[in-house]
């Protein structure tokens, strides 16, 4: 049985999202790591030897794979994953036949690293979703810097972003409704922590606590009127 075969059987019972990744570079290896602590299946390529047998110690399922063309690639089963991340944006004549490859093999969902806006460019018009994860880290660093209350930040589009933020002061021992943030500033509450402990679905009654940390969903103008109000 093969390593995609024992991974579908799992996905049969359980529903789950099945991703693959093509390259063991920083944030390959990164990702690989991040998806298996998250419970997610996952099937890693790279040509190298030596990382391979690094991202073992995270999954048993991991390929030494020297080529990607079409008939190597469908060989691995790759193409039965519902994603695949292809993490070697440096080699923009690999990454772009890669991608190629995978598209043409029926991946449904194909992610793509871009190097640059050209390389991106051509990504897209063959069907990948394209990311720079060195442009979006020093979006998230510049915004962290822009408000010292923002603990943390992720940009999902231009006008969707996931904001970390320590709970005002001002709204402690308030009810959600009573403060009623949606309204005043255009900002939904997706998740709390307080002390590790996080909470995921907020009802109306929840009454803010000292230490909690809100996750909020919205525009980075909201995000910073508020920030402006609690101050």
């Amino acid at each position: 049985m093969s390593i995609m075969e024992k991974i579908l059987g799992k996905k049969k019972s359980s529903e789950k999202t099945t991703y693959g990744i093509i390259g063991l570079g920083r944030f390959g290896f990164a990702l690989a790591r991040e998806l298996d602590a998250s419970g997610a299946d996952i099937l890693v390529i790279d040509k190298d030897e030596d990382k391979i047998r690094e991202v073992l110690e995270i999954t048993d399922n991991a390929l030494i794979v020297r080529s990607l063309d079409k008939k190597t690639l469908a060989e691995t089963g790759i193409q039965e994953c519902d994603v695949v991340v292809l993490c070697i944006g440096e080699e923009i004549d690999t990454s772009i036949l890669t991608t190629l490859n995978l598209i043409s093999l029926g991946v449904k969902h194909v992610i793509a690293k871009a190097k640059s806006a050209e390389h991106g460019e051509i990504l897209e018009k063959l069907g990948a979703e394209v990311v720079y994860p060195e442009r979006d880290m020093a979006i998230r660093v510049a915004n962290r810097l822009e408000s010292s209350r923002v603990l943390d930040f992720i940009q999902l589009s231009e006008k969707v972003n996931i904001f970390k933020f320590p709970v005002p002061e001002r709204i402690v021992g308030k009810t959600v409704l009573e403060s009623n943030l949606r309204a005043k500033f255009a900002l939904n509450i997706i998740a709390v922590e307080n002390h590790g402990d996080v909470i995921e679905y907020i009802k109306p009654d929840y009454v803010f606590r000292a230490n909690d940390v809100l996750f909020l969903s919205g525009k980075k103008d909201s995000l910073q009127r508020l920030a402006d109000w609690s101050e």
